[in-house]
């Protein structure tokens, strides 16, 4: 796996939302899906049973010289598992 960097807007996500750092590394290392945006950055999804199956979404550009974590939240717009 490629080394990662979160930007601060990242940090700040985890704490607000109160989402824990293992769980973003268990999206970029286990995705359940995964597909590059139009803007370029690679998105990142997978079902978090801890969180009621919700699915944590994160998105990291990889076009600088770490791949940096812009941004993660639960994404509503995805079906969750029951």
């Amino acid at each position: 796996m490629p080394p990662f960097d979160f930007t601060i807007h990242a940090r700040d996500m985890l704490a607000e939302r109160k989402i824990p750092e293992d769980w973003v590394w268990r999206v970029l290392n286990d995705p359940d899906e995964t597909h590059i945006g139009d803007d370029g950055n690679m998105h990142y999804t997978k079902v978090i049973q801890e969180r009621d199956g919700r699915i944590l979404h994160v998105v990291v550009n990889p076009n600088v010289q770490l791949n940096r974590i812009v941004t993660l939240f639960f994404d509503r717009r995805l079906t969750r598992t029951k």
